[in-house]
């Protein structure tokens, strides 16, 4: 190739945006984080592109860091980058890390039931690219949603779930589940998950609910928070553990309804903040943007 033709190739690579990537990293907080952080990267070659860090307590307290950068090559530095990694920042400094390419987007399963306005506006969102993810699948305890689910072109699997014994559901769900995708979201899915379920699934569990919880357990909660005569209605996206609706918090919003709303009304309202929190909370799940400490979270939208 000669001198003339190889210029425009070279002004296309130079244009090329160099592949990203996350680096989420926690541990005790202590002096020279940050310059480690930035030095190792720098060392590769690599350019920060958002680098956002917290402190619980600047004097030992917990330390928090998501760093997202671009570095040409990515996958064939990942090792090296590793590796150095593990020397300047678990050896040095005691952290535990994840390092991902982020232009390989995580694959979610969504469990569903009869009601849909969750289920779908997550459908729509990853059409429209508003989602980096891949949504390897939907499952239902019931299959009144297969067809709409089929129109995106996503998999549909009814598995039902009936009676106190869900060991067969739950065994079907772990078949279609292993080794397929990296984190499972309940978009509205009526069915309590066992702790063995959550224990040998292994993977994240999104949950989305109203924020009623606990006053109005249990069915028609908008007719009886009508009943009471609240003022605000709202959702609550959270990961899944075996305390029931107890896990670390993820979204929440509210919105303001008064007593002239009808319990129909609140329940349209409810499920447009229900939409909204959960569609966040994927969102910012899939970008690597919350930190699990325990029971609480962070979370650098």
């Amino acid at each position: 190739m000669t001198l003339t033709q190889d210029a425009p190739a070279r002004a296309a690579m130079a244009k090329r945006p160099a592949q990203q990537a996350s680096l989420v990293l926690q541990g005790a907080d202590a002096t020279g984080i940050v310059a480690a952080v930035t030095s190792v990267l720098s060392r590769h070659g690599a350019n920060i592109v958002s680098l956002d860090q917290y402190s619980d307590n600047p004097h030992g307290g917990a330390f928090f860091q998501r760093t997202v950068f671009g570095l040409d090559g990515l996958q064939a530095a990942l090792p090296a980058l590793r590796a150095d990694l593990d020397e300047h920042l678990v050896d040095a400094f005691g952290l535990s890390y994840t390092l991902r390419d982020l232009s390989v987007p995580k694959r979610v399963a969504i469990f569903a039931s009869k009601s849909d306005h969750c289920l779908l506006d997550l459908l729509w969102r990853h059409r429209q690219g508003q989602l980096p993810v891949t949504v390897a699948m939907v499952i239902s305890n019931h299959p009144d949603v297969a067809e709409e689910v089929r129109s995106f072109g996503i998999p549909f699997f009814h598995v039902p779930c009936q009676g106190a014994d869900k060991s067969a559901a739950e065994a079907e769900h772990l078949r279609l589940l292993k080794g397929n995708v990296d984190f499972v979201v309940l978009a509205r899915y009526m069915q309590i998950l066992s702790g063995d379920f959550i224990e040998d699934v292994g993977i994240p569990i999104i949950n989305i609910h109203h924020s009623f919880l606990p006053a109005f357990i249990g069915a028609g909660p908008y007719a009886k928070a009508k009943e009471r005569g609240v003022k605000l209605v709202g959702a609550t996206a959270h990961y899944v553990t075996q305390d029931l609706d107890e896990g670390p918090i993820i979204e929440q919003d509210v919105v303001r309804v008064t007593h002239a709303h009808s319990a129909t009304d609140l329940t349209r309202r409810g499920a447009d903040v229900e939409r909204a929190v959960l569609s966040r909370a994927v969102l910012w799940h899939a970008e690597d943007r919350v930190m699990r400490d325990g029971n609480h979270t962070i979370v650098f939208a």
